[in-house]
């Protein structure tokens, strides 16, 4: 049985909805017993790292209060390292949607998942489409079949992504452009995988989407 662990909800991305999708998500897996899985919240993130579960599922924004003058954010350097220490060692990272938004893009944190949240436009009908990784000799990546496609109206997370040094496994599209919607690769003895969609309820819940959840997840823990 693998031990996961969740840390989500943030101010502009309300916890019920997230848990809900990823309930949903992962109910085969915790079904059959295949899986633990909890939540924690930022304050005891670092304790609960020391225990070492399998993987970490992160869909939280650093921006504590953001429409507040003075905005606060929750990471600091103890939790950053703390989470630098448990993915080098062998733990699984997945860094999902606002798990991208607003940590310093010179920071630990965003050069172990190589890549980060820039902007997003006014909702509209996205598409998001898996495709065939480019081979990367001796690296692993996520492994989810080419073509798996879903729309949605919902935010377009435009973001930066080193792709030379990670396996883009996902790509996504509306009238405002294209942008990467997923990536992974190994940081150290650990896996990170990085996923955009999604924002709204609706989209939580899209069975595509969490099949996807579901496969990084996996990945993440060393299931797959």
């Amino acid at each position: 049985m693998r031990t996961i662990l969740a840390v989500i909800g943030d101010y502009y991305h309300p916890a019920e909805a997230i848990a809900e999708g990823l309930q949903q998500s992962l109910a085969p897996l915790m079904a059959s017993g295949d899986i633990e899985f909890s939540y924690t919240t930022v304050k005891y993130l670092a304790e609960e790292l020391a225990a070492k579960p399998d993987a970490v599922i992160l869909y939280k924004d650093n921006n504590v209060n953001p429409a507040d003058e003075q905005v606060q954010q929750w990471l600091d350097e103890e939790t950053e390292q703390a989470i630098l220490r448990y993915v080098r060692a062998g733990g699984g990272w997945f860094a999902w949607h606002s798990g991208l938004a607003s940590y310093p893009a010179e920071g630990g944190y965003v050069q172990m998942t190589r890549g980060y949240f820039q902007h997003h436009p006014e909702q509209k009908l996205v598409r998001s489409i898996t495709i065939q990784p480019a081979e990367r000799s001796g690296e692993e990546h996520v492994n989810i079949a080419a073509d798996l496609a879903f729309e949605t109206v919902d935010e377009h997370y435009f973001v930066h992504c080193d792709e030379a040094s990670t396996t883009v496994f996902m790509r996504t599209y509306s009238e405002d452009g294209q942008s990467i919607g997923g990536w992974s690769h190994a940081y150290g003895g650990g896996r990170v995988c990085c996923l955009t969609p999604a924002h709204n309820r609706e989209s939580l819940l899209h069975p595509v989407l969490g099949e996807l959840v579901n496969a990084c997840v996996q990945w993440c823990a060393r299931m797959a």
